[in-house]
Order: C-alpha cells, then sequence, then structure tokens
C-alpha cells in the first residue's frame, strides 16, 4: 500500500469517527430550530422556514408555522438523495453526513463499479468527467472519450460543447478512491480542461466543494451506521459486456449489493435496495432476505406521461405487468414526482391516474426527487420534476413546493421522498407527524 493510501485511510477513519462524535450531539443553532440534545436530534438551517415565509396564506402555511421551534428529529419519510447534493458535492462521504445532520433517516448510495470488482457510490458508470476531478488528474488518460474542447462560433457562441467520458470500471478501487468530488456540473464551452469542471448550477453552490471523499459501498454502509441512518443503495446499470467480464452476469452484480449489506450486518428492516431494472428487483425478491423492501425504480417519459417498461414487460398490459409484480413479491413502486400528480383546472394540485392504480395494485409508494429543481420561476422554467404542471399554474415559485410535499404525503400517500436537501423534508415530516 502507497504512503498516499495510507493517509488518505487514515484521512477517512478520523472523519468517519468526527461523524460518528457528532451523530451524538446535533442541536440547533439558536435560530428557531433547535431541540433537545440527542442522537435523534438534527440540524436544520434556514432554507424550510425561507420557503415557509413564502407561502401563500392558509391553512398549510399555519401548520407549519407553528413547527418552528421544534423538536425535529431524524425521519424515514425523509431520503438523502445521493446524500445532500443541493450544496455538497454528490455521493461524498461530506453529503452524507450533511444528509444525516438535516434528519435523512435513510441515505442512497448510488452503486456502480471498478474495474478490479469493487462496489462504489457513483451515480453512473460514466460520469466521473462531471463529478470529480479526473481531467486535472493523471488518470484523465483512462477515460473512454478524451477532453474535446468545444467549438466556438467568431461571436464566443457553442457551435459544439466540450465532451469527455471517464469510467468508474475503468479504475481500481484505490485509483478511483485517489479522485475528489465536485458539484455534478461540466462547462460545454469550455476549452481546456479545467474550464470544464466548472459549469455549476446559479442556484447550487461550489461553497462546499473544499472536501470531497469519494467512497465504496461498504464504506457508505459503515458510514451511515455510524450516523443511525438506514440504506437505500441503488444498484445502477452499465455496459453489458463489462459487467459481466467483472461479475459473470447481471445477477452475480445485483447479489454483489446485497452480500455487501449481509457481510456489513445491515438488518434487513434498515435496507431499500432499489434499480431501475426488474431483474435486479425480482432476483433480490426471491433469493435474498433483503427482498422484502426492494425498491422498483419506475422510469417516467415526460412527453408522452407515461412509464416506461423495459423489454420483454413493455408487451404487456400495463395492469397485467403490475400485478405479476406484485404476485412475484414486489411491494414498493418508485416512480418520479410528476408521474404521480396533475393540475386541475382551478389550479389544484391532485393525485394522477398513475398514482391511483398504484395504490390500488397494492403497492407502497416512494417518489424522487424534491429539491433538485430551481423553482425560483415556478413549476414552468422548472424542468423534469414539475412535467406535471407545464405552465405554471399551480407552482409559481419555490415556496409552493410546500403544497407538492403535501399532496404527495397526504392524498397520493408516498411512504417517504428522496430530496436533495433533507431538511426540507424533514421539517415538514416532523411537523405533521411523519416517521
Amino acid at each position: 500500500m502507497t504512503t498516499k493510501n495510507v493517509m488518505r485511510r487514515g484521512v477517512l477513519a478520523a472523519a468517519l469517527a468526527m461523524a460518528s462524535a457528532a451523530a451524538g450531539a446535533w442541536h440547533g443553532h439558536g435560530d428557531g430550530h433547535g431541540g433537545a440534545r440527542g442522537a435523534d436530534t438534527v440540524q436544520l438551517g434556514v432554507r424550510p422556514l425561507y420557503l415557509i415565509d413564502g407561502m401563500d396564506d392558509g391553512p398549510l402555511k399555519r401548520r407549519l408555522q407553528q413547527c418552528s421551534r421544534g423538536p425535529f428529529k431524524r425521519s424515514d419519510f425523509s431520503i438523502g438523495h445521493r446524500g445532500a447534493p443541493l450544496q455538497f458535492p454528490e455521493h461524498t462521504l461530506e453529503s452524507y453526513v450533511a444528509a444525516a445532520r438535516q434528519g435523512a433517516g435513510v441515505v442512497e448510495c448510488d452503486v456502480t463499479f471498478t474495474r478490479d470488482g469493487h462496489l462504489v457510490c457513483r451515480h453512473a458508470e460514466n460520469d466521473l468527467h462531471t463529478t470529480t476531478n479526473i481531467l486535472a488528474t493523471p488518470l484523465a488518460a483512462t477515460c473512454v472519450r478524451p477532453f474535446t474542447p468545444a467549438v466556438l462560433d467568431a461571436n464566443g457562441n457553442v457551435v459544439t460543447p466540450a465532451s469527455a467520458e471517464c469510467r468508474t470500471s475503468a479504475l481500481t478501487l484505490a485509483e478511483f478512491k485517489s479522485l475528489t468530488g465536485k458539484m455534478d456540473a461540466f462547462n460545454r464551452a469550455a476549452r481546456t480542461p479545467a474550464e470544464f469542471l466548472g459549469g455549476t448550477a446559479s442556484w447550487r453552490t461550489d461553497l462546499y466543494t473544499g472536501r470531497g471523499t469519494l467512497l465504496s459501498l461498504r464504506e457508505s454502509i459503515e458510514l451511515n451506521q455510524r450516523l443511525g441512518v438506514k440504506h437505500t443503495p441503488e444498484l445502477k446499470g452499465g455496459d453489458a459486456a463489462t459487467i459481466a467480464q467483472v461479475f459473470g452476469s447481471q445477477r452475480n452484480y445485483a447479489l454483489k449489493l446485497t452480500d455487501e449489506l449481509r457481510a456489513a450486518g445491515v438488518k434487513p428492516r434498515d435496507a431499500w435496495p432499489q434499480s431501475f431494472n426488474v431483474e435486479d428487483v425480482l432476483t433480490w425478491v426471491e433469493h435474498t432476505e433483503y427482498g422484502r423492501q426492494a425498491v422498483y425504480l419506475l422510469e417516467w417519459d415526460a412527453a408522452r406521461r407515461d412509464i416506461v417498461v423495459q423489454p420483454p414487460y413493455d408487451r404487456m398490459p400495463r395492469a397485467e405487468f403490475f400485478r405479476m409484480l406484485r404476485q412475484r413479491g414486489v411491494r414498493i413502486a418508485a416512480p418520479p414526482i410528476p408521474a404521480l400528480l396533475a393540475v386541475e383546472a382551478d389550479g389544484r394540485i391532485v393525485p394522477s391516474a398513475l398514482a391511483r392504480e398504484l395504490r390500488a395494485w397494492g403497492f407502497q409508494i416512494i417518489t424522487w426527487t424534491i429539491e433538485r429543481s430551481d423553482l425560483r420561476f415556478g413549476a414552468a422554467r422548472a424542468g423534469y420534476y414539475y412535467a406535471f404542471d407545464p405552465t405554471g399554474a399551480a407552482v409559481k415559485k419555490d415556496a409552493d413546493l410546500y403544497r407538492v410535499l403535501d399532496v404527495l404525503a397526504r392524498e397520493v400517500g408516498i411512504e417517504a421522498i428522496f430530496s436533495d436537501w433533507p431538511e426540507t423534508v424533514t421539517y415538514y415530516a416532523n411537523c405533521m407527524g411523519l416517521k
């Protein structure tokens, strides 16, 4: 083991120890969000009350205002989506600690793999060029598509955006761990690798990018255990040939994830393995003790306003497909927010037809992702997660986020929701008595 790797292990161990110590002493900062000390007490910042202050007057606003003094406790209703990536580099130790401090009862590690068969926390097999500093390191030589500068016209407008593609599966675990996480972004107009690493959206921030410690799945499980939070690892897809080369089959790849949970002593009730791949979910349900809480993630086509089902299941009538899943033991479905909501002519936000169908078919529902959109100008400019309100008839400002969350919780009946800034959901969950 190199001296550099020894030093990195020492830094990680120290960070884990500090996070563990902090878990027993989180409390408010005197900004109205404080509570009693203890392992279940959390820190909430200014954002929840900022949003509540901006809400239109009404019963929901008044109810939320009444909870401003806390105390606040961790809630399984609040899931840290990639940690707390609204402001911290996703899938890093720092992002996961922030999510736990904000009261997320469950924290997500998206799972991909290294060349030497280790499972690690990244959103995709091929996202290192936008989520880490790889292009500024010698490991840029491993990228399957090297950095290509943007082509600009005479006025400086982008004709062809800058590009690169760098894969976790091209690295060993040690090489992967040598990288530093950054905000997921890139500069389309970049002419150099250093410029490419920029591009963070104005509604996010680079303020907390001074550290970005990458983790393996095993390390993320250990961190969660020290922080007292539960686990929802998502098995990500990847190049099929590479998966077969490293693991032998997709099934073995899926079982490797639950092997890691088992080896760490994670109780099945404390884990929600998830995948967009039906076969992964059925593998967990039928062959592991973690299948009872396996989550089938539903892909949603916003243009068609319909779910996307993988072959050969796409040939089945939708009702028959979902009944088959229930019969085979799948209990939890997780569509994105726009699949679960609709807006009526009078501007009311209501459950969608799919939401009603899933409940009728007997599924528990988890959804994703709140606080992942720029809502400063309402739903009309907020993109995918607010496609249920394309004209902004219902969601006109960022403070309307709590109206969306309230409909999801009370009328759709979701069990939990992923958030890029978990304190927003933690506040609501505590105020409404959700555990």
